[in-house]
């Protein structure tokens, strides 16, 4: 699966949840805080595959899953090649708690050591139910 791909499966499912609990009639904070991964696991096992196992993608006491993916993400689909290597993705602020994975001179942005967009306070300064409004500058090109 390419990260286009993923992108646009992720963002209809996120759609589709916003929408239910727009519907339920929830505000801002109580959206946000639905997303707490605990919730989540409860109430939303389809929404990641790592919910099953109740398992987090990042080791951290109160992880937030309403930006799976981060706004400060890159990637892009014409891969360009720095000192012959193949850049994919890369971060866009460049966190130091951030690595990049080699495989075969492909380069790919690792966010697993990065928790920036999981807490609460980073998402309500970016907050929209528009999951695709908060990542439009994931996609480069």
């Amino acid at each position: 699966m390419t990260y286009a791909q993923w992108f646009e499966a992720h963002s209809s499912k996120h759609q589709r949840l916003n929408q239910k609990l727009l519907s339920q009639g929830l505000c801002q904070e109580d959206i946000i805080k639905y997303y707490r991964f605990e919730n989540m696991v409860e109430k939303e096992p389809d929404f990641c595959e790592l919910y099953k196992d109740n398992k987090k993608c990042h080791e951290m006491e109160e992880l937030n899953c309403y930006l799976c993916a981060c706004p400060n993400f890159r990637f892009t689909m014409s891969p360009h090649k720095k000192n012959d290597k193949i850049i994919h993705s890369h971060c866009s602020i460049e966190s130091k708690d951030g690595a990049i994975f080699e495989h075969e001179n492909n380069l790919h942005q690792d966010c697993s050591g990065c928790q920036v967009p999981h807490h609460e306070a980073y998402i309500s300064k970016n907050f929209d139910t528009s999951w695709d409004k908060i990542m439009k500058k994931c996609e480069e090109d």
